[in-house]
């Protein structure tokens, strides 16, 4: 009898989907979801994810889908897979939101996963859908195994990190903190290889991020008959001081993370980037200016401010009564708002150039990486990829983190996808992620719950 309950339990075993195959069927359900700001459901896609999770036994009080009040849409789901109780728990933090997107702006349609070439293209395939994917997939395989760690392993993915309201995070930790209230956390949306060249070249882990701050920038005038213009235009002065903007680099301001992270990945890259990076501490105007010129590595060098948004005038036959552009900043986190706006007032050098704060920065204090982090991400990786160096790093794009950190819960970046650092399209037209790193990323994940379990 023994014997023939363990064929049947080998045989079950066998029958399961594979974790790559089902990691795929789980992110084509996910793509096939609309879950944008505008007119998606973030809800249905929790529900789905639900039910995956409900599907191999966990307990219906473990899987939690929680609406807030009166936006039924912006549904996010937090899961539990218990552990010994020997060690506070981890919590793995995704979203489920992605930004807009235009079929007629797309080759392929946004919403539908296809692979092609080697790529699965999709809305959300690489931010973050793919990572979300690659999390569920983790979370069902640990709980068929019977795997029980010593701590709860917590996985919360919500709704509008890109946004929209509520944000998703930030209203779990107002909420429902006692769901998601862990030792440290770490946030797929955040850090994760980097290929250069067809090479895979690092492993990186967020330690600190970029801080989002946004300015409008308005020009009144009285305005007249277009037949009789005046060199007192709104536009005019407006794009004057836009062009002085676009003119301007803040200082160079390297601090312990981005120091750390030129110093160690320096040696990766041959030729002129290696050896600009290893000495991008000096400071060289040199040096500085042909790194300046990469978008990639003028980003962590300094705090940037970009026009992203621009209107003007009423009437086609009429002067401008009224020009504005929105300007979008990503400050590092040793800058402040109010030293980045006395910089965009004296840059403007307009007084008729009138700048006031849309979406005001929420700074949080970044720690030292921590070690037990910084080694079980290593020691992941190492059983995917020998060798690979792991590497903390700054993030410059903003993430859901912030409501973690600011609550008291440490949260680091740790993805385990490899993109291509020239053809990154997140947020952009024809989105997609390298099959074969997709499916690494599902082990590198599942290594990584194990080590941070132990």
């Amino acid at each position: 009898m023994r014997v023939l309950l363990g064929i049947l339990a080998a045989s079950a075993l066998c029958a399961q989907t594979p974790p790559q195959q089902e990691g795929r069927d789980i992110l084509q359900e996910l793509i096939g979801i609309d879950t944008t700001d505008s007119h998606g459901d973030n809800t249905r896609a929790a529900q789905a994810v639900a039910a995956r999770f409900r599907a191999v036994g966990f307990p219906a009080g473990d899987v939690r889908v929680l609406v807030p009040e009166g936006f039924p849409r912006k549904g996010g789901v937090v899961v539990r897979l218990h552990g010994t109780g020997a060690a506070r728990p981890v919590l793995f933090l995704g979203h489920l939101d992605v930004v807009e997107a235009l079929r007629s702006d797309w080759s392929l349609d946004p919403f539908r996963l296809t692979e092609q070439d080697g790529y699965y293209y999709g809305r959300g395939t690489s931010d973050m859908k793919g990572d979300a994917a690659v999390l569920i997939e983790t979370f069902l395989r640990l709980k068929r195994e019977g795997y029980r760690p010593s701590r709860d392993l917590i996985a919360a993915l919500t709704a509008d990190e890109e946004g929209g309201t509520p944000n998703g995070a930030e209203w779990l930790v107002q909420n429902h903190r006692d769901l998601i209230d862990a030792q440290f956390c770490i946030n797929l949306d955040g850090g994760g290889g980097h290929i250069k060249n067809g090479k895979r070249l690092f492993m990186a882990v967020q330690a600190a991020e970029k801080v989002f701050l946004t300015f409008q920038l308005e020009v009144k005038n009285p305005g007249g008959h277009s037949s009789r213009p005046s060199r007192d235009n709104a536009i005019y002065r407006l794009a004057a001081g836009l062009v002085r903007l676009s003119q301007f680099d803040f200082p160079v301001r390297l601090f312990d993370v981005t120091r750390t992270s030129f110093e160690r990945a320096a040696p990766l890259y041959p030729g002129q980037l290696g050896d600009d990076m290893k000495r991008a501490i000096e400071q060289d105007p040199a040096v500085i200016s042909r790194l300046s010129a990469l978008p990639p590595w003028n980003a962590q060098l300094r705090t940037t401010c970009v026009a992203t948004m621009l209107s003007g005038g009423h009437a086609e036959n009429a002067l401008p009564q009224t020009a504005d552009a929105v300007v979008n900043c990503r400050l590092l986190p040793v800058d402040t708002q109010t030293e980045v706006e006395k910089t965009l007032v004296r840059v403007m050098a307009d007084p008729q150039i009138h700048l006031t704060v849309m979406t005001p920065a929420k700074p949080v204090a970044y720690k030292p990486m921590n070690p037990q982090v910084l080694a079980a991400v290593t020691a992941a990786a190492t059983k995917i990829w020998p060798g690979m160096p792991v590497i903390p790093g700054m993030t410059t794009g903003a993430s859901d983190g912030i409501y973690l950190i600011s609550a008291g819960i440490p949260t680091y970046g740790v993805s385990g996808v490899f993109t291509d650092e020239d053809d990154n399209r997140n947020h952009g037209r024809d989105e997609r992620i390298l099959v074969q790193s997709f499916r690494d990323a599902i082990d590198f994940e599942y290594a990584l719950a194990r080590e941070v379990g132990k």
